[in-house]
């Protein structure tokens, strides 16, 4: 058997997330599907993170088992075939037998896109959240700073999601301003995330924006000591998985 890995791009507005489900299409279907048609018997892979309904990615990573070699050039055109034009294989390589796409990846970094334009553009109401109200993105910036470094999300989750755990490093919270595009995008890069955490966190940066939402209020948040800091959660259709790192990458 041979421990392959892929890289894959798509755009999740037909989907319902990455993971499989019960009566729902799924990126992680439509790719075991294909593989199975490829090496001729059930193939199952696993994501490096589950990206949920309408949310998109650049750079996700998975991996399986294979059960004989096909080269890293000849891979990714004999699956994209077999995919909708919406799910690309973008790359292929052997890895160690012991590789795990979730367990072993050591950061990922999203994007979230607003659309600030007056009115929604048409080309972009895939991937962006159309949000035309005044901000103020020097507030925002100062209050993005406030969720860099290592801290208790708890309060950036959605309530009954099971994790115990819920301390994660954020190393890089930026906002990119692109008035010339009318878009504004926030990146998140981080050791890992809680679910819908980038999505609440975005939802608080945007509070901040409007002067309902203060620094103290944050990092109160931060530390246990206001849960009504947190959100209200961005629309999937901004968010994207961009890309995640491994030892290699680092």
């Amino acid at each position: 058997m041979y421990n392959t890995m892929l890289y894959i791009t798509y755009d999740g507005t037909n989907y319902s997330g990455f993971q499989v489900q019960e009566n729902a299409p799924t990126i992680q279907e439509a790719v075991e599907r294909a593989l199975s048609i490829i090496y001729k018997q059930p193939v199952r892979i696993t994501g490096a993170g589950r990206t949920d309904a309408g949310v998109h990615a650049r750079g996700q990573a998975a991996n399986f088992m294979a059960p004989f070699f096909i080269s890293e050039n000849k891979l990714p055109c004999a699956v994209n075939v077999l995919l909708p034009p919406d799910i690309v294989i973008t790359g292929a390589r052997k890895v160690g037998g012991d590789f795990h796409a979730r367990f072993d990846a050591r950061r990922k970094l999203y994007s979230y896109t607003i659309d600030r334009a007056p009115f929604p553009q048409v080309f972009k109401r895939f991937y962006c959240w159309h949000f035309p109200g005044k901000l103020d993105l020097d507030l925002m910036e100062k209050a993005a700073l406030r969720f860099e470094g290592t801290h208790d999300f708890k309060a950036f989750q959605v309530s009954g999601s099971g994790v115990t755990d819920t301390q994660r490093t954020l190393y890089r919270v930026e906002l990119k301003n692109r008035p010339e595009e009318q878009l504004l995008t926030i990146y998140f890069e981080g050791s890992g995330f809680l679910y819908r955490m980038a999505r609440l966190i975005t939802g608080s940066l945007v509070r901040a924006g409007r002067g309902r939402l203060n620094l103290a209020e944050i990092d109160n948040a931060l530390r246990g000591e206001n849960n009504a800091a947190s959100g209200p959660t961005s629309p999937a259709v901004g968010l994207c998985l961009e890309k995640i790192y491994y030892d290699h990458d680092l």
